[in-house]
């Protein structure tokens, strides 16, 4: 009995520390409870989703998802943002500080929206941890290259540098399956439709899933493994709207793996699944069915039953910014809080 009631507060010990952060701290994330009205399916289970990208508004995109997550599937929410902490506020430009990662200790799935950070190690512990206790994640356009750490730096994780040639290709290509490679598609010419694989056209992943378009280009992808799962291709379209015709020659003879999945195995941990995704800007994610792939992901990562057709209902506040780079002091000046982000 004793045994059993100090395992219970261990239990609401974590799930407190996920939930409640301190009062010095609170601003710095965002907490998003699991809607307790019902019993929806992720009800208990925690997911924590990290922003961190200069050009593709990943911290407008992931609050937004996390509320779908939280208010019509249960699933309890944590958003973490690159916080400049001269100022407190949100700023992408600033890669060396996201608060709150040691919550991923708790966490049941991670989402992943990352670019070319260099975060301090004791920060990248928790993401170390996570990974190598082999948790699974969704890992979301830039993330291909999360991480660049200078040849300078003091750091534990240099070979999880996009560019690193003692662990090719880093933490992108060695867990993910791709790094950073090329523009395939043109750069804010050339929008991207997706086309599902009939090999994995079965998968719970593509459940309700057969409109996915977005304005951001297609990604080279050169190194994905043969393991990996094709679950869609990027097709390269002639223009940058939905109905624009594919274009026609080499771009698409083959077409370029858009959304896939592979098992990963960090050395000394235990093996994860993870699901990689060249698409999702915050404008991208103004397609039902690519946040229905992203919901559905999360539900097939931790092991729950994939809905048939997952609600995916967009906040009506949500009018993401266009992608593209901003001047160093521009987020600075807007003085963006997290709780602004909640829209």
């Amino acid at each position: 009995m004793i045994c059993n009631g100090y395992k219970l507060l261990t239990s609401l010990a974590l799930a407190l520390a996920f939930a409640l952060p301190s009062p010095a701290q609170e601003s710095l994330w965002l907490d998003l409870p699991g809607n307790q009205l019902s019993d929806l399916p992720g009800k208990g289970k925690r997911v924590v989703l990290i922003s961190g990208d200069e050009e593709y508004r990943s911290e407008e995109a992931l609050p937004m998802l996390a509320k779908i997550l939280s208010e019509q599937h249960g699933f309890d929410c944590k958003v973490l943002f690159a916080i400049n902490p001269e100022t407190n506020t949100i700023d992408p430009n600033y890669s060396s500080n996201i608060p709150g990662l040691e919550s991923l200790d708790q966490a049941d799935f991670m989402v992943m929206f990352l670019r070319f950070r260099a975060l301090p190690d004791e920060q990248m512990q928790y993401i170390d941890r996570f990974v190598k206790a082999g948790k699974p994640f969704l890992a979301i356009r830039t993330s291909t290259h999360p991480f660049n750490f200078g040849g300078d730096a003091k750091t534990s994780y240099a070979e999880w540098s996009w560019n690193n040639g003692k662990w090719p290709g880093g933490f992108g290509q060695q867990i993910i399956g791709e790094t950073w490679v090329s523009h395939h598609g043109v750069h804010n010419g050339q929008a991207t439709r997706g086309v599902i694989n009939p090999k994995h056209s079965a998968s719970p992943l593509l459940n309700s899933v057969t409109d996915v378009f977005g304005p951001t280009d297609v990604y080279g992808v050169t190194h994905l493994p043969e393991s990996a799962h094709v679950l869609m291709y990027g097709q390269v379209l002639s223009g940058m709207k939905p109905d624009d015709p594919p274009l026609p020659g080499e771009k698409n003879e083959p077409m370029m793996p858009l959304i896939w999945t592979r098992n990963y195995q960090m050395t000394g941990g235990k093996e994860g699944k993870v699901i990689g995704s060249t698409i999702g800007a915050a404008v991208d994610l103004l397609s039902e069915d690519l946040r229905r792939l992203f919901v559905n992901s999360v539900y097939w990562g931790i092991g729950l039953p994939v809905p048939k057709k997952a609600s995916v209902t967009v906040p009506e506040a949500f009018k993401p910014s266009y992608f593209g780079f901003k001047q160093k002091d521009f987020f600075t000046n807007q003085k963006l809080t997290p709780k602004a982000m909640l829209r």
